[in-house]
């Protein structure tokens, strides 16, 4: 792997950790971890909200770099007013109380890590601090204009380790009866910088949806379709973390910025390409960056006969896995390589389907049985049309649009089955039979379907998060939320559904506030899902707070009338019946109709 030059300024750096980290994890680990990382989440928030950068999150330590010593000092005191805050309503003792440093030098910027005598002294400033304070070197105090609320306190000149000269250092605090400063107007009007994501030591890419050349925006669905199975055929791969596309949409129709997506995304390579079709020919265009460096990795066109596009995935696909050097089991090499169709319509018609299918509507999922069916009788064998067949019946049952679920549920095993016998290493039918058998209640075998779809597919998103729910409903919390988790890392713009099941888990483990914040967030990223909003009055019930949970049981009517807690609960059977009986109480209690 190249490295990226090595870039040499000054800049002020801020350093942060946890106290006694480890005597958190010790207490309990997964709530230590989510509580340190809700600090960092909302600290890189602030720290971007004023002008700064998250450089570098690591385990129990966070860097940062700003332009100006105000904004770096003002961050710092704000983050830690609104962090003691928050802490305010633990009440278990796994509190994560932050101590700050801030100091003014040299740094060395590469492959988006800061290094450099600026860090280390940030972070032996930092040692100084107590719980929930700053520590700022004498050469940021000077730099700080005296309009600002602040009071240094003298600390004098400290003796620092791999520091030969003695260093001033002050502590900050806000001035008693100020308010923090708001973020100056330039600095709140930059592009919002995203919290920086660690890339992984294993190849990773995201492919952004390949440009629609043909001068014809009823051809969208096309160039997307080939950027969509370029990721799903890189998904197979377990050497390669791949991005979901529900992440990499957000980029369509951008120009792009490698190396801000590589950045955004936490990978090390971005494909993209477009698409032109005309009549009976296809050109395909495509480059691979790498993110770290900005240098061109591999680029290539392809002109072709409208019937050689599988082909020509196929050629991008193996080249991909040669310049990335992922190493392919044998298995591996035969999932990849293996087809759906050689149909052009039949394929083009599968994903017309899967496009309505996946906005769940009742008239568009009929749409897309039509689709899938007309897929299958261009190629019977096509195992994707068969699966996405399967889906549209197992919607109608999730979501009460037949007369009988289990006829419904019936016709999709039945789908599934026939896209078993096709092609047995398909992902996506283990998906659906996973649901199909959650639907029924039969929970472990939903497990073990889903486990088998990961397997075939480590690097798709959605399959992970579907296998997150599975655990959730059959009542093993801790093991949805490592898999969801790991999804949200896998699409990091993930749809608003996946905070539901973590939700879920955390009250199951007894842990309502941890599902509050996580649905307000998903009701944030939706506020037209009725979803989230569902289970945030379950939510608020168990936390006590009856009248906020019947208030918003009325905006959940308002906004869905038909509304009733059987239907709700019949789509949801958890292996542990009682916890559906909780539930509807809760739900019953905020005045749902039943």
């Amino acid at each position: 792997m190249e490295k990226s030059h090595l870039s040499r300024k000054l800049a002020v750096i801020l350093h942060a950790d946890v106290v006694g980290s480890t005597a958190l994890v010790q207490i309990d680990e997964c709530i230590a971890h989510e509580r340190i990382h809700n600090a960092f989440k909302a600290f890189s928030k602030t720290i971007r909200n004023y002008g700064g950068i998250a450089h570098e999150i690591r385990g129990d330590a966070l860097v940062a770099k700003f332009d100006r010593a105000s904004d770096a000092v003002i961050a710092a005191v704000a983050f830690q007013a609104l962090n003691e805050e928050s802490n305010t309503s633990i009440e278990d003792g796994i509190v994560a109380h932050l101590r700050v440093g801030i100091s003014l030098g040299e740094v060395i910027v590469a492959d988006d890590t800061l290094t450099g005598a600026g860090v280390v002294l940030a972070q032996r400033l930092e040692q100084l601090a107590d719980p929930d304070s700053v520590v700022v070197q004498g050469s940021v105090r000077e730099t700080v204009p005296p309009r600002l609320p602040f009071d240094f306190e003298n600390l004098g000149e400290q003796e620092l380790k791999g520091f030969s000269d003695p260093v001033r250092a002050f502590v900050t605090r806000l001035r008693s009866g100020e308010k923090i400063p708001a973020p100056d107007e330039d600095v709140i009007s930059q592009v919002s910088r995203p919290e920086f994501l660690q890339v992984p030591n294993e190849p990773s890419i995201a492919v952004i949806p390949f440009e629609n050349m043909s001068g014809d925006a009823d051809q969208e669905y096309f160039s997307d379709g080939i950027s969509e199975d370029i990721v799903t055929a890189l998904s197979r791969l377990s050497g390669l973390m791949v991005v979901s596309r529900n992440s990499t949409m957000a980029y369509k129709g951008e120009t792009i910025d490698a190396t801000k997506v590589g950045h955004e995304q936490g990978v090390q390579y971005v494909l993209q390409g477009s698409v032109r079709k005309a009549g009976n020919r296809v050109r395909v265009s495509c480059q691979l960056i790498d993110a770290l460096t900005g240098m061109n990795k591999y680029a290539d066109r392809f002109d072709r006969d409208l019937d050689d596009i599988f082909q020509v995935q196929d050629e991008i696909t193996r080249k991909l896995t040669v310049e990335l050097q992922v190493h392919l089991t044998s298995g591996e090499q035969a999932r990849l390589w293996a087809g759906g169709t050689d149909k052009v319509a039949a394929w083009e018609s599968a994903l017309k389907a899967d496009d309505l299918m996946a906005r769940h509507i009742r008239e568009e999922n009929n749409t897309a049985r039509t689709l899938a069916q007309n897929a299958m009788s261009l190629d019977p064998t096509y195992a994707a049309a068969w699966t996405t067949l399967g889906m549209t019946h197992w919607s109608d049952a999730r979501w009460g649009w037949s007369e009988s679920m289990e006829a419904s549920l019936e016709l999709a095993e039945s789908a599934a089955r026939e896209s078993m016998d096709i092609d047995p290493d398909y992902p996506g039918t283990y998906t659906l039979l996973g649901l199909v058998y959650l639907s029924k209640g039969e929970h472990d075998r939903s497990i073990k379907s889903m486990e088998k779809a990961v397997d075939l597919a480590p690097s798709h998103a959605a399959s992970v998060a579907l296998y997150a729910l599975s655990l959730h409903l059959s009542m093993r919390p801790d093991e949805c939320i490592r898999q969801i988790k790991r999804a949200m890392r896998l699409s990091p713009t993930y749809p608003s559904w996946y905070l539901v099941p973590l939700a879920g888990s955390y009250l199951i483990k007894g842990q309502p506030q941890l599902a509050h914040d996580a649905l307000k967030s998903a009701i944030e990223r939706d506020p037209e899902s009725s979803l989230p909003r569902v289970w945030l009055v379950i939510t608020l019930g168990e936390l006590g707070r009856y009248d906020e949970s019947k208030q918003l049981a009325q905006h959940v009517l308002d906004q869905n009338p038909g509304f009733s807690i059987a239907v709700w609960s019949k789509g949801i059977e958890f292996k542990d019946t009682t916890w559906n009986r909780r539930l509807e109480k809760n739900l019953s209690d905020a005045n749902l109709p039943a």
